[in-house]
């Protein structure tokens, strides 16, 4: 039953990081650039800490997979912060430039 809380918990974890990582570079675009390959390792990290720290709620069998699951993980984080930044990104007009090259 616990097993199923170790994703979602690695995510938030993973996207807390990430957004202290963002308040400490303040748009860096070299660093942005670099923010799913971050996550990813974080989440690999975490996965790592888990399948030993807490072996029972960390659905792996092998350290291997508990990489995966960690990196899939932080991956997911990413797509999260991603979805939420679309859902407050406001409908901006085209300017008519854009228009004119749409005709």
């Amino acid at each position: 039953m616990l097993e199923i809380i170790s994703v979602p918990c690695l995510v938030v974890a993973t996207c807390a990081i990430i957004e202290m990582l963002k308040g400490i570079f303040k748009n860096n675009d070299k660093f942005n650039r670099l923010i799913p390959l971050i996550a990813l390792l974080i989440g690999a990290i975490g996965g790592i800490i888990l399948f030993y720290a807490a072996p029972s709620i960390m659905p792996a069998d092998n350290l291997f997979m508990a990489i995966i699951t960690g990196a899939v993980s932080g991956l997911g984080a990413v797509g999260c912060n991603q979805v939420a930044k679309q859902l407050k990104k406001e409908d901006t007009p085209k300017s008519e430039s854009e228009t004119k090259t749409e005709e």
